[in-house]
């Protein structure tokens, strides 16, 4: 997946959306989440990938129960929850795969999007671990105050924001510490702007796109 053009994952990305959304089969869509766990073993990602869809996993669990627990129906709630599943695990193997650097270069060189807006979206792409790491340090900070989140849902809920307040402001205080860094770089100055890195289609590029397309043509035939 490595090789993989990041145009072509973000396509990849679009479609399983789509094919997750349009599926209403369990069997459909758990071999749709099949898929795509073998495409991560054969990306060979990170340990702390496995880490992060085991939590999914967990969640999902969570979100059927819950709507199992109001509907009734234990059909529904699976569905739902592989429905989630599907249209996460793509996101991991976009983020797992592919650098930053080269998602940037593809959605200014291919997709046309202005330089700042997709630094601003690759930036935030990039943070994501940073601020999951420093939710974990300030909640294992606050045990060692005390902080022991218990009660119903709601008292739960408002114990947490001595996660949530800490995080935040050190958010707040990060992004202007990078505001301030590309400012006095110069970030913006110059309109046009050139990439070292190869983002261009390969033949397998091709043939996944060509592939994806087929399908979603395919399910569209069978639905109307």
């Amino acid at each position: 997946m490595q090789k993989i053009a990041p145009i072509t994952k973000l396509a990849l990305t679009i479609f399983v959306t789509i094919w997750s959304i349009v599926l209403q089969s369990l069997p459909a869509l758990t071999a749709l989440i099949v898929c795509q766990l073998i495409l991560l073993a054969i990306a060979k990602v990170g340990s702390s990938v496995y880490k992060g869809i085991a939590s999914l996993f967990v969640f999902a669990a969570i979100l059927a129960g819950m709507q199992y627990a109001i509907n009734n129906d234990i059909l529904l709630a699976a569905i739902t929850a592989s429905k989630m599943i599907a249209m996460t695990l793509v996101f991991f193997i976009l983020l797992a795969t592919t650098r930053m650097q080269d998602l940037s270069a593809a959605l200014v060189l291919q997709c046309h999007i202005p330089y700042e807006y997709a630094f601003m979206l690759t930036a935030a792409l990039r943070f994501i671990p940073d601020f999951l790491a420093e939710s974990k340090a300030i909640q294992e900070a606050q045990a060692c105050r005390g902080y022991s989140p218990q009660g119903n849902v709601l008292q739960r809920f408002f114990s947490y924001m001595a996660v949530i307040k800490p995080l935040v402001l050190k958010a707040v205080t990060k992004s202007e510490t990078m505001a301030l860094s590309l400012e006095l770089r110069g970030f913006g100055s110059r309109k046009t702007r050139s990439f070292k890195n190869n983002v261009t289609l390969a033949l397998q590029d091709y043939a996944m796109l060509l592939s994806m397309i087929l399908f979603t043509s395919y399910l569209v035939i069978q639905i109307y």
